[in-house]
């Protein structure tokens, strides 16, 4: 049985030992890939794999657990372990990651709770999540024949609050349930974060996150260490070896040379984890925002990361590089040539069926009656659509001015099934007018989630709560009677393609392509408006023309010898006859 300690330094089985880590998470790549991008971490001569636990994915709804497919999360530890990799892993109910509200589960919202506190309430969810979770863990620990080294407690908490009752109760649990290697927190690596966020006086190890500068950010946490009497390695929990993109920004990339310098100066000082190693794909709804002052900015389906390994799991530049200088510093390391995937681009394919939201409505969405409107997560919804729908009188000759008042994120207003308005963050609020001919108009607001903050001031605050917040005014009083649509479009089954599509209105548009080899792709979404892609009823992502990335990244696991349906639901009334299929990402270009 191995063994591993934190002391003075890392020791595995009685020797001194260097951690090279790579971040992969295993629900960010299709299962089927997971021994690829596995394969290519040891390959670059690492030894560990380090990897977060998504809450929200693995209870999606109160007491529902799921641990299949790409949640399988024992079966990615065991290939790990096959291929001589250990593994960090960090179960903690908060992670951050550019991932929908930072993996706490939406329907924590019901109770307007707390999180990230002592809450007593919060708490005893995290009790009844850890409870199905960590046994499952606690079997892959090195005491156990297993290949885990250590666990994280929580994730960058310095950087949100000092609640030490907090996180030692978030350590009890996680002893609770039958964890037993050594613990760790990771923060940002100056004193204020690091005091903040670590249980250094209970002796769980403290790590830093950073992407550059790092004799001098190490310096900054020696020094935190020698103030407390600690001993420690020092461990760049997460070295940035690159970044995410958010929609309408340019695609950011990071020099590779100057990034293989920065990395190499940090191993030579310390252990490193590489954040990201392989980045992968937000699939469904999951991507995060960042939080800016009264406007939001989610963060793109991809999350290519500009990582070492592309988004299908390939060697990019800097994996070849990185190895080159491994290889001269660290020969022994048992090097080997990366595995690369082959992409193809398919023919494109002609639109098969195409039917309007409001006509397939009632077969894809249950109405519920509310006289003012109800936010999301009050019908146990909490990713994707919610459309409010109520009726207005006609009180003068003149245009009517009505305002929503406080929607999260983007409504779209319909008129009589006419396409009135489109309003997001700073837009919402403003006057919109409407030509009311008749007596009586039905007007039709779609929401959409475009995804929670996973990161700072506004993880709690009112507007990660999704919806038509306050409601429609008309003229200076708030519309009552609504009937509202949930739509959180797990799967596309219940269209109805036999019902009337008409021009301008969201709708759903399904394509058919006939396969015998099979390859990952990217779809090309150029000409499309927004929306999201479902292939054989899977959501493989959002899509937007403000970019900067126009494709969506298919692994050919989701695609099956045969039939394949690829459905997009659009909402923006623009859509292509054919859609086109492409061999590697499509950007969107600058004049």
């Amino acid at each position: 049985m191995e063994d591993f300690q934190v002391k003075e330094n890392f020791y595995l089985n009685g020797q001194p030992f260097k951690i090279l880590s790579g971040a992969i998470h295993y629900f960010r790549v299709h299962p089927d890939d997971w021994f690829h991008s596995l394969y290519n971490l040891k390959a670059l001569g690492f030894n560990t794999v380090e990897t977060y636990i998504p809450w929200n994915l693995h209870e999606p709804r109160k007491g529902e657990f799921q641990f299949e497919g790409v949640l399988d999360v024992e079966h990615f530890l065991q290939l790990a372990q096959e291929l001589g990799l250990y593994a960090i892993v960090r179960p903690s109910p908060y992670i951050c990651a550019e991932w929908e509200w930072g993996g706490l589960p939406g329907w924590l919202m019901e109770r307007r709770t707390s999180v990230r506190t002592d809450e007593e309430w919060f708490l005893k969810q995290v009790d009844d999540y850890y409870s199905r979770l960590l046994p499952r863990l606690a079997k892959f620990q090195l005491t156990q024949g297993g290949n885990i080294l250590m666990f994280q407690v929580e994730n960058e908490y310095g950087s949100y609050g000092e609640n030490k009752a907090y996180l030692r109760a978030i350590a009890g649990l996680m002893r609770k349930y039958g964890l037993t290697a050594p613990f760790f927190t990771s923060d940002g690596p100056w004193r204020a974060t690091l005091r903040a966020g670590s249980l250094i006086v209970d002796d769980i190890l403290v790590t830093g996150n950073f992407g550059s500068k790092p004799t001098e950010n190490f310096a900054q946490m020696q020094a935190f260490f020698e103030e407390n009497g600690k001993s420690w390695p020092l461990m760049c929990m997460e070295f940035w070896d690159g970044w995410f993109n958010r929609w309408g920004e340019e695609v950011i990339r990071r020099d590779p040379e100057e990034l293989v310098a920065a990395v190499m100066d940090t191993i030579s000082l310390g252990s490193i984890n590489l954040y990201m190693f392989h980045g992968g794909t937000n699939f469904g709804f999951m991507n995060g925002c960042s939080a800016r002052g009264q406007h939001d900015l989610p963060q793109v389906t991809s999350y290519d990361y500009d990582a070492i390994l592309d988004e299908a799991g390939n060697p990019t530049q800097k994996f070849y590089l990185l190895q080159e200088q491994m290889r001269q510093i660290y020969p022994d390391l048992g090097y080997l040539e990366p595995l690369v995937k082959p992409s193809r681009a398919y023919p494109s394919i002609s639109v098969a069926d195409k039917v309007s939201l409001f006509s397939t409505l009632d077969t894809i969405a249950t109405s519920h009656t509310s006289f003012y409107p109800k936010n999301m997560e009050m019908y146990g919804q909490i990713t994707g659509y919610i459309l409010f729908r109520t009726t207005l009188e006609k009180d003068k000759d003149e245009a009517e001015r009505v305002r929503v008042i406080d929607a999260r994120d983007r409504i779209q207003l319909y008129q009589d099934g006419q396409w009135v308005a489109t309003q997001y963050q700073e837009e919402i609020g403003e006057e919109i007018f409407l030509d009311l001919k008749e007596m009586e108009t039905e007007v039709s607001i779609l929401v959409e989630n475009m995804g929670r903050v996973n990161y700072g001031h506004k993880l709690t605050a009112p507007t990660q709560s999704k919806g038509l917040g306050r409601g429609l005014m008309a003229d200076l009083h708030f519309v009552g009677q609504w009937e509202i649509f949930p739509l959180p479009l797990e799967n596309v089954s219940g269209v109805d393609f036999s019902k009337e599509w008409k021009f301008g209105q969201p709708a759903f548009y399904r394509y058919v392509i006939e396969l015998d080899d099979l390859a990952d792709t990217y779809l090309d979404m150029s000409g499309f408006g927004k929306g999201v892609v479902f292939v054989n009823q899977q959501n493989i992502g959002r899509f937007w023309e403000k970019g900067p990335i126009l494709s969506l990244y298919l692994s050919k696991g989701y695609l099956k010898k045969g039939e394949n349906e690829i459905v997009v639901f659009e909402t923006e009334g623009r859509y292509r006859e054919r859609l086109a299929f492409s061999q590697k990402p499509v950007y969107q270009t600058t004049n």
